[in-house]
């Protein structure tokens, strides 16, 4: 995948079903949805809201987004 001339921003989207609606600790790590890697933040973001929308009726399952680039290189300040 091209980024344009772009800087290159891995995140990656990831959800579950929670044990508490209040936390972030996931019910079963087993079958934790690995939506995927993405170039930068606006494609991730995009990807997100689709899982997000897909399973609004489960109340207990959220989706996230890491900035795996920050990981990456903790100096890092891009979006």
């Amino acid at each position: 995948m091209q980024n344009n001339g772009r800087k290159q921003l891995l995140h990656l989207v990831f959800g579950g079903e929670l044990v508490d609606l209040n936390g972030t600790e996931f019910r079963d790590l087993d079958s934790i949805d690995i939506v995927g890697l993405f170039p930068d933040y606006a494609s991730a973001h995009a990807a997100w809201k689709a899982k997000a929308l897909a399973t609004v009726d489960n109340a207990h399952m959220r989706y996230f987004v890491a900035h795996l680039h920050r990981l990456l290189d903790p100096s890092e300040s891009g979006e």
